[in-house]
């Protein structure tokens, strides 16, 4: 027996509203919506990348200079440094915008809009129930 197309149609259709809300909300697709493991391996990359560039401009700059161990010790602790200012701003979710004071305002503005829609959800649920007694 072969499915006609209407038949296909109406399956769909039936599917759709029984998934109901949850198949047209999606989450935010971009930067700030990384897996724990993803947003962990990310912090554990930049703290070894961070030390090691600190390390090997110091190397460079001591062999150019021939102040042997110098300049690595100093850019090593400014690379740690460098590392725990990312890992900070990750924790925070401040690292999608350039600059430190923009990406405070804007996650302020998502946190916003983000219970703005919250508390307009709930509205509508208890307008909901209401009309439903």
């Amino acid at each position: 027996m072969a499915t006609k197309p209407d038949d296909l149609n109406k399956l769909d259709a039936r599917l759709k509203t029984a998934r109901g809300k949850t198949d047209t909300e999606s989450a935010p697709r971009g930067r700030g919506t990384q897996s724990g493991l993803g947003q962990g391996l990310r912090i554990g990359i930049e703290m070894v990348v961070s030390v090691a560039v600190g390390a090997g401009i110091g190397y460079f700059i001591d062999n150019w200079a021939e102040t042997t161990p110098l300049f690595m010790i100093v850019f090593l602790f400014l690379g740690f440094a460098a590392g725990i200012m990312n890992v900070l701003r990750i924790a925070r979710g401040l690292d999608e915008a350039v600059g430190f004071g923009r990406a405070m305002r804007e996650k302020e503005a998502r946190d916003k809009l983000a219970q703005d829609e919250e508390l307009r959800a709930k509205l509508a649920q208890t307008e909901d129930s209401g009309a439903n007694e």
